[in-house]
């Protein structure tokens, strides 16, 4: 009888351990097949990514050439440039105007089987590919306009074409936790950021808790940055400025720049959604298209005569001549240079972000701010940055993410404290401005033009 009982026991035992290895190796499988197409077209964004930022800084380069070469014929063929943006984006995917963004943050939002074809207008190959052209083409134009809002369309755009080829028998992937990762890669792999990928996820992306999805997005982040990495190496977006410790006497100072530049961030997104209204409302014709974006090319050369080239581009150089060099203090037309410069660009229809250029209106800005104030020479550094995340943030209404991608891109954790406190002053002054983000108002828009 006890031999009998200890051979029930053991073979019991026997077959415990065989379904519990059946089992953690189901499971392993399982997640395995849930997460390669995460991998997969994590790697996809890196390259592509990398791609497009070489591309970027090799037109950005022709444009400043062409316009150094020949002042006086930018009136022609700057129009040129900005028509020729226009009439991609109008003629092949009108979804892939402007930042790209607010078409992200509305795909998020239509994220599920009954408006996927609603989603199919704002995310696809073709609109990934006619947002890179049309970005470049006014890039020769010497157009004030960044690849950072661009490469979240562009990225998202992969992880929607990796999601839509998965067969019948894959295990079932939500497509809105896909987006909002493609997302958070694309972000990681434009600026080289993976922490400010993450909180612009949970920040400004989604609603849903970050349980749900935060090991997709970690593991895609990280391998959209290490391709990036490895294509590019281990850089800063903008290097190492020099910090000097400040006392708490100087929270006055970051008070005052964290308002001001918040502000202005504000009103250049109240401006851009004005503009963009009134154009809806008295350009409806093709041929009142037409001669709108000439005119604004037209406008934008005369700004580049009278402000000179930092008014057009990224703004990077600008950005790296007030942090790495001794030359910090800026002429008075060059913030409204940095300012209007990407409203002109951006009205003009073409593909472009204003998160770059909105960082370089903000350095622009903080320099002002610290002449102004009488700030040492050795503390202009810690206001230019505070003013480069209040800016960020008065556009874009994500303290946090402002605060951590300017950490980031500059490895300066000794002002984390003092860019936080900068970003919470300008997002409630942003808040005053406008309850809504500049990126919430155009989702809204393009929700309903996909209707």
């Amino acid at each position: 009888m006890r031999q009998t009982v200890d051979w029930f026991v053991k073979n019991f035992q026997r077959l415990l351990d065989w379904l519990r290895q059946k089992t953690i190796h189901k499971e392993i499988g399982l997640a395995t097949l849930q997460a390669l197409p995460f991998w997969i077209a994590s790697l996809l964004t890196g390259l592509v990514a990398v791609a497009y930022e070489k591309l970027f800084s090799i037109f950005e380069h022709l444009g400043t050439l062409l316009y150094i070469q020949s002042p006086v014929l930018s009136f022609v063929y700057i129009p040129g440039f900005f028509l020729l943006s226009w009439w991609l984006v109008r003629q092949y995917a009108p979804t892939s105007r402007g930042s790209g963004i607010p078409q992200l943050m509305a795909s998020i939002e239509l994220a599920n089987p009954r408006h996927d074809a609603r989603v199919d207008k704002l995310l696809s190959l073709k609109i990934a590919a006619v947002k890179i052209i049309s970005s470049l083409s006014l890039l020769l134009g010497h157009g004030a306009i960044g690849r950072e809002g661009p490469t979240l369309q562009i990225s998202a755009s992969i992880f929607r074409f990796v999601n839509r080829m998965l067969p019948d028998f894959w295990p079932p992937i939500s497509k809105r936790i896909m987006l909002v990762t493609g997302g958070a890669s694309g972000l990681a792999a434009a600026f080289n950021t993976p922490l400010g990928g993450i909180v612009f996820v949970v920040e400004e992306l989604t609603k849903t808790h970050i349980t749900q999805f935060r090991t997709a997005v970690f593991a895609s982040v990280i391998i959209a940055g290490m391709t990036a990495q490895s294509l590019l190496g281990p850089y800063l977006y903008l290097g190492f400025p020099k910090i000097t410790p400040v006392g708490f006497s100087f929270v006055w100072v970051v008070l005052v720049t964290g308002a001001v530049s918040g502000l202005m961030g504000a009103y250049l997104a109240k401006l851009l959604l004005w503009l963009s209204d009134w154009k809806a409302r008295h350009f409806t014709k093709l041929y009142q298209q037409i001669i709108f974006v000439l005119v604004l090319g037209v406008l934008f050369a005369a700004l580049l005569s009278v402000m000179g080239p930092n008014a057009g581009g990224s703004g990077k150089e600008l950005m790296n001549r007030l942090l790495f060099t001794d030359h910090k203090q800026v002429h008075w037309y060059e913030f409204p240079g940095r300012f209007l410069g990407p409203v002109l660009s951006y009205m003009s229809g073409g593909a472009g972000g204003i998160f770059a250029t909105s960082l370089s209106a903000g350095a622009a800005l903080g320099a002002l701010i610290a002449e102004v104030l009488h700030i040492t020479q050795a503390n202009y550094n810690l206001v230019i940055l505070i003013s480069m995340v209040g800016y960020l943030t008065g556009v874009t209404r994500s303290p946090f993410t402002s605060a951590i991608l300017v950490l980031e891109m500059t490895d300066r954790h000794s002002a984390i404290f003092y860019l936080l406190l900068g970003a919470a002053v300008a997002g409630l002054i942003g808040h005053a401005v406008d309850r809504k983000s500049f990126y919430e108002h155009l989702k809204e828009k393009f929700i309903l033009e996909t209707a």
